[in-house]
């Protein structure tokens, strides 16, 4: 039953059959680095010249939390997106953009699926209850917050297409191309997904719950593109989900610096942020089958 699901995955994962050694991978994920930071330590170069006061090394910096330091730190993403295209050119022997799907398809199931998950993000927001638990921190002022809302939505789809592009796209496709089992195919991207996502050093006691989610987001997230054929439907979920936790309500840590509001807790409280994972949790679910039904229309 996976298999015929599954079907549509073969359209991305065809063009990488011709070079599937998993050596290549490897070497791959060398090269992404590289070329990744190369481009970040070439725009740190200029930017200790421009502008000082974003240097990209400095620990204010890396935190995010001004608009400056984010906007820049999620639009740096960018640079591992040009390194999964080397890479691909290189090792795989096919064309980068391939890894994301037949573009016109991807275009229109990623809106499909936006539509659906807004709808029902609108709906969720008229239906009680109407609050949502400890009041809310003000971050920034709603008229620059609007102002930089096209900067924002831009580098937070720049940071999404290319964690999307990199785990469901390079990673999980070249792993198709040698394997025939989803277990690994979906099941190490996932993995790595998720020990990137493991922080024990901010989130304490909650830095195995929340890479579990993260494990669990990219088992979702490998099911919808293996189903959709393209990244449009899993860049989608990505996205609503992203914008969600960086533009309108962020842990106050780290990467707040475009959010509207900040939650009364940091990412290290059991209580609080706990009680806020298993509404993400049941969310992260209805998301992926609200995109499972958006692309089977």
């Amino acid at each position: 039953m996976a298999e015929g699901a599954y079907a549509p995955h073969e359209v991305l994962v065809g063009p990488g059959r011709r070079a599937p050694q998993l050596w290549r991978l490897l070497v791959g994920l060398v090269v992404i680095t590289a070329v990744a930071a190369a481009l970040s330590r070439l725009v740190q170069m200029v930017l200790l010249v421009a502008a000082p006061e974003l240097a990209i090394a400095s620990p204010a910096f890396a935190q995010g939390n001004t608009p400056a330091s984010l906007i820049v730190l999620l639009g740096s993403f960018g640079f591992v997106t040009v390194g999964v295209m080397v890479a691909a050119r290189l090792l795989q022997k096919r064309a980068g953009l391939g890894l994301i799907g037949p573009l016109p398809l991807a275009v229109r199931q990623f809106w499909q699926v936006m539509r659906l998950l807004v709808g029902l993000g609108l709906l969720l927001l008229v239906l009680p209850p109407y609050d949502m638990g400890p009041e809310l921190v003000a971050n920034l002022d709603p008229v620059l917050w609007t102002l930089l809302l096209p900067v924002s939505l831009l580098v937070v789809l720049v940071q999404v297409s290319t964690e999307e592009i990199l785990f469901r796209g390079y990673i999980q496709q070249a792993l198709a191309a040698r394997f025939s089992s989803p277990l690994v195919w979906i099941g190490v991207p996932s993995v790595l997904f998720a020990m990137g996502h493991y922080l024990p050093g901010e989130a304490g006691d909650n830095a195995l719950l929340i890479a579990a989610w993260s494990g669990l987001f990219g088992i979702l997230t490998a099911d919808l593109t293996a189903r959709a054929g393209t990244l449009g439907p899993a860049i989608a979920v990505h996205l609503f989900n992203n914008v969600t936790a960086l533009l309108i309500v962020a842990l106050p840590d780290s990467l707040s610096g475009l959010a509207l509001y900040t939650v009364p807790f940091s990412m290290d409280d059991t209580g609080p942020l706990r009680a806020w994972l298993a509404v993400d949790f049941a969310m992260m679910i209805v998301s992926w089958l609200a995109a499972r039904l958006a692309i089977r229309r």
